[in-house]
């Protein structure tokens, strides 16, 4: 029906409702339907164009009532109560009468028979819903306004697989109540008990407030059965506009070992991003693309994207551009290893803030390619440095990790060096140097779930490298937060370390792998494959000598920053300029070749 048709008909059945209330609601009183005095008449005129200035005043002949609701019922009332209001005060001034108990009556029966024909347009299209048997009887975690968006969202689809029949709410205060047709059968507790007695086969969890330790001990009790678990997403992707409130999906391994939500301090960052140049190094990988996403939703000028992969910088070219089309995106095919080319990148756009992400981060690899390395990751950092220090860069935020606390892998070593460097160059620089330090990044590339995945499709087994080995974990989103709030807190010479926690063993984090992907460990194995050079069993956020107990910010500790000894940092960089690749390679030198001497190796260390 098109829109001029259902309103026409829309208004003309209101007409006849009010036409219906006041003149029955009049007979109801005085008992005759004989004689209706002038006052009614004209009351029933004015009633009528009332009700339809406030009835299209709230949209009632706007709204989709197959789909209507508590708001739309809220509607109804107050333009039908306004309508009244206006024709009593209309009968006082003209007739110096009010009839009262006949307009009472006569709202009643307004908001009865309009709210009728409008929610018996809803009763219709449920009645006409094809009753589907095949439907997983579905229990809902959270009755509140989660769990009930989800029931209603299931019950009104006609193409959902599922059929939500009760809930479970750990609030005392709904036990034994009941919504949307389905009752709250009792806590998370008895989850396990419930899907067995109910022979309930799908289970959502629609608690998006839900804090991660919350989470994990909703999911164990879902583990206990073999029903398949989904979850609403969290506030924070539905707030970012990533997903929308009723979108369920599986469970992820993110969901049980990310970190609760930094919040930023949007006003500090605003200042140092907001209409300013940004340049973004390793702009392609994991972390790098995530804080150009970030960078961009502070509105700067122009960010500029450096990397030397040609394909990931034009991934994240091509959708920065089509999100944040207001936004001026360079990309810039760029080696953090070419010294003359990074100074070539930065005189020419002069940014205001560095983030550099690009960094070998792999341990096993660069334990058997050493030299690149040193080559990515001091002399590349080095490089970005001095030309950030040259060119006047406001802020420079170097990306590093836990490894380059006490290493013991080159990746690790690396790392530090690069920390020194940067600490260096803030002594002797206008521009603020600082370093963020993370734990793994859970789903980045090269991290250890995408092979866990892997390896279970493929039936296993999961190799663990140690059943003790534990790390810390974080989100890529949670990373990025980070990056910025680190380059707004940035006083010069900092190592910022996000508070991370209780570390996770990786046996752990394989297991609930293999419990999310569907089966049990009966049927994937984990194996035990040993220890690889450069690993450590347990990782460390911050050195002894770089303890600093206090908070600068929630959840964000700034370490204190050792003495750095700079001499012997350039003379590593000279020696190791000095050798070309071809003699590096043909005199296969180990780690304690180019680490100088094993005494300038601790004392880098430490």
């Amino acid at each position: 029906m098109s829109y001029k048709k259902r309103l026409g008909l829309l208004m003309t059945v209101d007409s006849i409702i009010v036409m219906f209330s006041i003149y029955v609601g009049y007979w109801m009183l005085s008992g005759s339907a004989d004689i209706f005095p002038a006052a009614i008449f004209v009351s029933s005129i004015a009633l009528i164009i009332s009700h339809h200035i406030f009835a299209y005043y709230f949209k009632l002949y706007q709204r989709v009532w197959q789909y209507a609701s508590i708001q739309e019922l809220s509607a109804i009332f107050k333009a039908i109560t306004l309508s009244i209001v206006v024709v009593g005060i209309l009968l006082f001034v003209a007739y110096q009468g009010f009839y009262a108990r006949t307009l009472l009556v006569t709202w009643m029966l307004h908001i009865l028979l309009i709210g009728a024909s409008r929610f018996s347009w809803r009763l219709y299209r449920d009645s006409k819903l094809k009753v589907r048997t095949d439907k997983k009887r579905t229990l809902i975690v959270g009755a509140g306004n989660g769990g009930t968006m989800v029931a209603r969202q299931l019950k009104n689809s006609e193409t959902s697989e599922l059929e939500p029949v009760a809930f479970v709410d750990d609030d005392e205060s709904k036990q034994h109540l009941e919504m949307m047709g389905c009752p709250v059968l009792g806590t998370s507790e008895q989850i396990a008990e419930l899907v067995e007695s109910k022979n309930i086969q799908h289970i959502i969890i629609a608690i998006p407030s839900m804090s991660k330790k919350e989470l994990n001990k909703v999911f164990e009790e879902c583990s206990k059965t073999k029903v398949k678990t989904q979850i609403m997403p969290s506030i924070e992707d539905i707030m970012s506009g990533r997903v929308s409130v009723n979108q369920v999906r599986d469970v992820q391994v993110e969901d049980l070992l990310g970190r609760e939500p930094v919040e930023l301090d949007v006003e500090s960052i605003s200042n140092k991003l907001t209409g300013k140049t940004i340049l973004v190094t390793g702009a392609g990988g994991s972390i790098g693309s995530e804080v150009c996403r970030r960078v961009c939703r502070f509105s700067p000028e122009k960010i500029v994207l450096l990397g030397h992969g040609e394909n990931s910088i034009y991934g994240i070219d091509m959708e920065l551009k089509v999100k944040f089309p207001e936004i001026v995106v360079e990309p810039e095919i760029a080696d953090v290893q070419d010294r003359e080319r990074i100074f070539e990148v930065i005189d020419k756009y002069k940014p205001d803030v560095i983030y550099h992400a690009a960094a070998h981060k792999h341990v096993p690899l660069m334990e058997r390619n050493p030299h690149e390395a040193v080559k990515n990751n001091v002399i590349g950092t080095k490089n970005v440095a001095e030309a950030a220090d040259t060119y006047g860069v406001a802020n420079f935020v170097m990306v590093s990790t836990d490894k380059a606390v006490n290493p013991t892998s080159v990746m690790g070593s690396t790392k530090r060096i690069a920390e020194m460097v940067v600490q260096h160059m803030d002594t002797v620089s206008k521009t603020k140097f600082v370093a963020v330090r993370f734990g793994n990044v859970l789903g980045s590339r090269g991290s250890v779930i995408p092979l866990f995945k892997k390896q279970i499709e493929v039936g296993g087994p999961v190799t663990v490298t140690h059943p003790e080995m534990t790390r810390y974990f974080m989100t890529i989103p949670e990373a990025s937060r980070l990056v910025l709030q680190a380059g707004s807190l940035a006083e010069g010479g900092e190592v910022f370390v996000l508070d991370m926690g209780e570390p996770v063993k990786i046996v752990d984090l394989a297991k609930n792998l293999i419990r999310l992907s569907g089966f049990s460990e009966d049927d994937i194995k984990i194996k035990y494959s040993g220890m690889r050079p450069g690993e450590k069993l347990f990782e460390e956020l911050l050195g002894e000598d770089e303890v600093h107990n206090e908070q600068i910010y929630p959840m964000i500790y700034r370490g204190k920053t050792p003495p750095v000894d700079m001499d012997i940092i350039y003379n590593f960089t000279e020696m190791f300029e000095s050798y070309s690749v071809k003699s590096l390679r043909e005199r296969t030198l180990d780690l304690a070749h180019f680490r100088i001497e094993e005494e300038a190796s601790l004392s880098l260390v430490k």
